[in-house]
């Protein structure tokens, strides 16, 4: 059989186990295309009567998509924790789960691109970013070289999990090349984050942003959420299969937790670091951070919608900091995931609603516009999240079905055979 006709074949079969499963596994599809549907529906809307029915308006510009946006780059980033350990210092308990890691990078980065595209407004006006067709201003813009690294570490997150995938489907070792790929993602992955915490360390005109330990904080909170919900992934995944059930170890799921634990820890050290500089010094973005946390009266009116959902933040992530940091609980695989949907939690709120929003209260002229999003934006912000969630599903679903055997070519063995010696060859590697 030639190339061609096994990456057909690969790609076929791989389409087909996709869509197939038990009837949980098609529930859960079919929920996620409900709230898609949903989602293309509220953002028809949008595009018809424009970005007027969200919560945004002149003083606050970015709301709900940009939240998802920031947080989300980093559940993306995340992913360089497991390829660190595996590529750099040959930790061979993550090997068994790379590809759910690389591909969550994926199902990410597709929440970031959807959420992107929602705010935009006029997505058949995109073309103006592109090269040729428009202005695309780089390498000046941040914005640009943000969408370029992106892009990039799109494409390597589908590459280098695939490609080892076509060719544990034909019993085959990878080439050489693909090392140098693993490699490049590695930087690219701290690159997303950083430049996209350099789009608001550079806007002088939002002294909330202007901080050094932007970037910092950004990577610390990243190491923290995407581990947290790989762990959730990962324990669904080994109570659903029993082959995987051996090959992810309960090491490898603490040693993550460990991970999640470090990234809570110096999360909340940054944030107490912040609170202290700012409020002590009673700095230029005082008065953000104060609206954040205390709320802002002004005009005898009181201000301080945001004031819940730092407090709830704080709150998450500290009780899922200190559950995760002592091993008793951390290893107690009933309150282990709890802690992780705390963290994941409390860290999407402080990086989506607790940093954009009050970078824009008050308005570098003293306005006071507090933002709410509206149903709408809900509703096409979760689109965006079913979406990405939904490719997810389907590629560990490949993943899963490749990794035990379920499709694949055996050169002549039985699949028992051949899942015996997968098993050997990886205690061998």
């Amino acid at each position: 059989m030639g190339e061609n006709e096994s990456f057909l074949k690969f790609l076929f079969d791989a389409i087909f186990v996709a869509f197939s499963g038990g009837r949980r596994y098609k529930a859960w599809l079919t929920a996620l295309l409900i709230i898609i549907i949903f989602g293309l529906i509220s953002y028809s809307y949008q595009f018809r009567e424009g970005l007027i029915i969200t919560g945004m308006r002149d003083q606050v510009s970015w709301g709900l998509y940009i939240s998802n946006f920031t947080f989300f780059v980093g559940v993306a980033a995340s992913a360089v924790m497991i390829v660190i350990p595996l590529y750099i210092y040959n930790f061979k308990l993550f090997k068994p789960i790379i590809t759910f890691g690389e591909y969550l990078a994926v199902g990410a980065l597709l929440i970031v691109i959807a959420n992107v595209l929602a705010d935009i407004g006029r997505v058949d006006r995109l073309h103006h970013m592109l090269p040729i067709l428009g202005t695309p201003n780089f390498p000046q813009s941040l914005l640009m070289w943000d969408m370029v690294v992106l892009t990039g570490y799109l494409l390597l997150n589908l590459l280098i999990p695939s490609y080892s995938l076509f060719k544990t489907y034909h019993n085959t070792k990878p080439k050489r090349w693909i090392k140098a790929f693993i490699y490049l993602s590695i930087p690219w992955a701290i690159s997303i984050h950083t430049v996209t915490a350099f789009i608001y360390g550079g806007l002088v005109a939002r002294p909330f942003w202007n901080t050094a330990l932007m970037a910092p904080r950004f990577l610390s909170s990243a190491f923290a959420s995407g581990p947290a919900f790989l762990i959730i992934a990962l324990l669904i995944i080994r109570k659903n299969n029993e082959i995987l059930r051996e090959e992810i170890s309960d090491r490898a799921i603490n040693i993550l937790a460990q991970i999640v634990a470090i990234g809570g820890v110096v999360s909340l050290f940054f944030l107490g670091t912040e609170v202290y500089t700012i409020g002590y010094s009673q700095s230029a973005h005082w008065i953000n951070l104060k609206y954040l946390m205390f709320g802002l009266e002004h005009n005898g009116v009181y201000y301080g919608r945001l004031v819940p959902f730092f407090w709830a933040s704080f709150i998450l992530t500290l009780v899922a900091t200190i559950l995760l940091i002592n091993p008793g609980t951390r290893k107690n695989y009933r309150i282990l995931p709890v802690a992780c949907f705390l963290i994941f939690t409390g860290l999407w709120i402080e990086k989506g609603l607790g940093l954009v929003i009050p970078g824009f209260i008050p308005s570098p002229v003293g306005e006071i516009h507090e933002y709410m999003p509206t149903l709408m934006e809900v509703m096409i912000s979760a689109a965006g999240w079913a979406f990405g969630f939904f490719v997810y599903t389907l590629l560990v679903r490949v993943s899963i079905a490749i990794e035990t055997g379920e499709i694949g070519s055996y050169g002549g063995m039985s699949r028992l055979d051949y899942l015996r010696s997968l098993k050997e060859r990886r205690s061998s590697e």
